[in-house]
This record gives structure tokens, sequence and C-alpha cells, in this order.
């Protein structure tokens, strides 16, 4: 599992989860941090990423488009990094069900 997080989350969370989400990557480190949603949507495409965001932008877009790309929309409002990193470890296991049901696309995590 590949994931892409977007601009609303921390750069660290790759290194701080690359245990567990190896080779995710960070909209900033790859020159999509200005870029509009509908690219990084095309990247994570692409690339077979899961995007993961705290913005409902991607949710409406999945609406619009379909997916893939899946989304893992974390509905926590400011909260760390730490905060974000739990919730991902988490969530571990129901993240992996949810990328094998190609008929989901969108997780909501609180």
């Amino acid at each position: 599992m590949k994931l892409l997080f977007d601009q609303h989350l921390s750069p660290r969370l790759v290194e701080r989860l690359a245990d567990l989400y190896p080779n995710s990557i960070h909209i900033e480190t790859i020159g999509l941090g200005k870029a509009d949603d509908k690219k990084i949507w095309d990247h994570a495409w692409q690339g077979q990423y899961l995007i993961v965001t705290k913005d409902a932008d991607f949710s409406d877009l999945g609406t619009i488009l379909g997916f893939p790309p899946q989304i893992i929309w974390i509905r926590r409002g400011n909260c760390s990094t730490k905060t974000i990193e739990n919730i991902l470890r988490q969530y571990f296991d129901l993240i992996k069900a949810f990328v094998q049901d190609q008929n989901i696309g969108v997780l909501t995590l609180f």
C-alpha cells in the first residue's frame, strides 16, 4: 500500500509510517505542493497510490471521476502529526481490507 499525502498533512508522515506503508510520498516532495486536486488525483491514479487527505475535495472528485484512486479521508480537526500517525497505524488492518475492495472509494477515519 502506497500512500500519497495531501498538503494538509505533514511530510514527516512518510518517514514515520515507512514500516507499514513503504514507498509512500508527500505531494511536496514530488513538486505537486501547489498543484490542483485533479493533477494530484491523476498522479495517484498513475502511480497506484491511495490519497490521504483531511480535505473533502478528493471525496467530491471521486464522486465525479470514480475510483481508483481510493481516498483515505481523515476527519479529525486540527491535530498533531503524531495523532495522524496513530490513526493510520491503528486502522492498518481496516485500510488493508479497504484496498482489497474496489467497490469502495472512500474510507473515512475519525
